[in-house]
């Protein structure tokens, strides 16, 4: 066991030593050298691996065998150096939760018998991505890309071993809708102590996600717990790092937008830092090679700004430079978009901090807050409100127009309720009319991430939990009954899609496809994966807001976009 002191001298060398380890695990030619022989099917597995020796020893080791080979080792000779100097090693324990309940309240409330046996399941499964991470981690830190957190958390599942950032907000309403209070406060305790420690939230757990964050949704975090426990002490002890960290997306990932001769602070999403990403790093490099030298470091890290965005990846960051020239992911331009769902959410993060300062009896921080909350509220309805479309669209800064394409990010201000309340059935309606004008109502499999098929994950056909949340929590939320009414309709489909896979494969998966409901999703950089922790999340979310809903038997899928009964 260790003492809170002896935690901070580890801590110290943790910062002593961050220059060499980076040069194993985030840049510089031993991962070059090592990514680039294709010695692991995926990318992502060299750098979740443990070194044997101390990172010195570890680029001592390497430097011998550059020079032994004269710079230029064959795979054999690079898979010998891996296998000799690193090692899987499991750093994640199977952990128990010990507020979880068997029967939690939740499935009292769930009309349909067969909902409720499969709700019933799927917070079984909570206890199967629990995990703990081991004291080794802690007492080597030097040797794992691993970024230690002292409280169990809940992973999303498959080759996502560690936490991950937006993924956690969904989970963590789940485990709060299977009343896990105590889970939840130790996950956000965990984020708590990351942002003190880095100043934000990394991507996820490892220290090569520490180039970027992921859509900042600790604040609401903070708030779906504090809805559920009025732990006002909690709330007391934590609300300067929860600043802290709203601070860090003012600073970092903002940038002045000119329209109609006003100019507004608005935030996007950017990187700055060298090379591919460590743990997709030949997929980036060999992507790269397409454009001269001198535009790779652009690629790069706007390749980085779209796995911030969370959405890793998408036509939606890519620019035509050429309107002739076939878009693809060489036209990856993140920076210079100001996305809809990152300035809605970060409106919401602002009028949070307002309520949770006021709550706290601090009026002068509650007012200030409140005055942010306005300023973006006020970019939100000049720069990404298009009258003509009846939608809210991502800006592109590079052409100074709004970028005319369907994503249901495009819905989130009625998500994150991010407009006038008095022009609610305005914004409704409209919302309406825009998701059937795109013919969004027509898919079976769930709202899909755009209409253009592009062979990238969060494009066409492929349905995200995530955005199946925005839309329906949305349009429920404006209290029009006629985007009730859809709301209800999209979540009634959304729900009988994913019992429909979970009673073929016995899985939930981390995305889907609309074309074909109950399949899991294709595309991008890796096979579907299972698990899944931000998808039995959504699915508590919608039975709570719809307990009524009905599953139902001999499902026949005709291949038409079309269920018959």
């Amino acid at each position: 066991m260790f003492d809170h002191y002896s935690f901070h001298v580890i801590i110290l060398f943790v910062f002593v030593s961050v220059l060499i380890f980076s040069q194993v695990y985030c840049e510089g030619s031993l991962l070059h050298t090592v990514q680039l022989a294709g010695i692991f099917n995926d990318s992502k597995t060299f750098v979740d691996l443990y070194q044997l020796h101390d990172p010195n020893i570890t680029i001592e080791n390497f430097n011998a065998l550059m020079k032994a080979t004269n710079n230029s080792p064959n795979r054999t000779t690079v898979a010998a150096f891996v296998a000799e100097n690193f090692a899987m090693q499991d750093e994640l324990d199977n952990s128990t939760l010990p507020d979880w309940k068997e029967n939690p309240a939740i499935l009292k409330s769930i009309k349909d018998l067969r909902y409720r046996e499969w709700a019933k399941r799927l917070n079984y499964i909570w206890n199967t991505l629990a995990r703990k991470i081991n004291n080794d981690v802690m007492v080597n830190p030097q040797r794992h890309s691993l970024i230690y957190v002292n409280n169990t958390f809940v992973i999303p599942g498959g080759r996502f071993k560690e936490f991950y950032y937006w993924d956690s907000y969904w989970i963590i309403e789940g485990l709060l809708l299977c009343d896990m209070h105590e889970t939840v406060k130790g996950m956000i305790e965990n984020f708590l102590s990351i942002v003190e420690k880095y100043g934000f939230v990394p991507n996820g757990g490892r220290v090569y996600y520490l180039s970027r964050s992921q859509p900042p949704l600790l604040i609401p975090m903070v708030a779906k717990y504090y809805d559920y426990t009025k732990d006002r002490k909690f709330l007391k002890k934590n609300i300067a790092i929860l600043e802290k960290e709203f601070e860090y997306w003012r600073n970092e990932k903002t940038v002045d937008v000119t329209k109609n001769g006003k100019t507004y602070k608005m935030a996007h999403y950017v990187v700055n830092s060298r090379g591919p990403r460590p743990e997709s790093y030949k997929e980036d490099y060999q992507l790269a090679q397409q454009v001269p030298e001198q535009e790779r470091g652009a690629v790069y890290n706007d390749l980085k700004a779209a796995a911030e965005s969370g959405w890793d990846f998408s036509y939606r960051w890519c620019i035509r430079t050429n309107k002739d020239a076939n878009l693809s992911l060489v036209n990856v331009s993140t920076s210079n978009i100001i996305p809809v769902d990152l300035n809605a959410i970060l409106q919401r993060n602002a009028r949070m901090l307002s309520r949770f300062y006021g709550i706290l009896g601090n009026v002068k921080k509650d007012w200030r807050y409140a005055q942010i909350a306005s300023e973006y509220q006020a970019a939100i309805n000049n720069v990404l409100w298009n009258e003509d479309e009846g939608i809210w669209l991502d800006y592109d800064m590079k052409n100074k127009q709004s970028r005319n394409t369907f994503y249901p990010s495009n819905l989130s201000p009625l998500y994150t309720m991010s407009y006038d309340w008095n022009k609610r059935n305005k914004y409704a309606l409209r919302s309406i009319s825009y998701i059937k004008r795109n013919k969004i109502d027509s898919y079976f499999g769930g709202t899909p991430s755009s209409i253009n098929y592009t062979g990238e994950q969060w494009d066409f056909p492929n349905a995200w939990p995530p955005l199946q949340s925005f839309v329906i929590l949305g349009l429920h939320q404006t209290k029009v009954k006629q985007a009730v009414d859809l709301a209800k309709t999209l979540a009634d489909r959304w729900l009988k899609s994913n019992y429909l896979g979970y009673d073929e494969y016995g899985k939930m998966f981390e995305k889907y496809n609309s074309l074909h409901p109950g399949e899991g999703g294709g595309g991008g950089e890796y096979n579907v994966q299972d698990g899944f922790g931000w998808t039995n999340g959504i699915v508590f979310e919608l039975l709570r807001l719809f307990p009524n809903a009905e599953s139902f038997d001999n499902i026949k899928y005709d291949g038409s976009n079309s269920i018959d009964r």
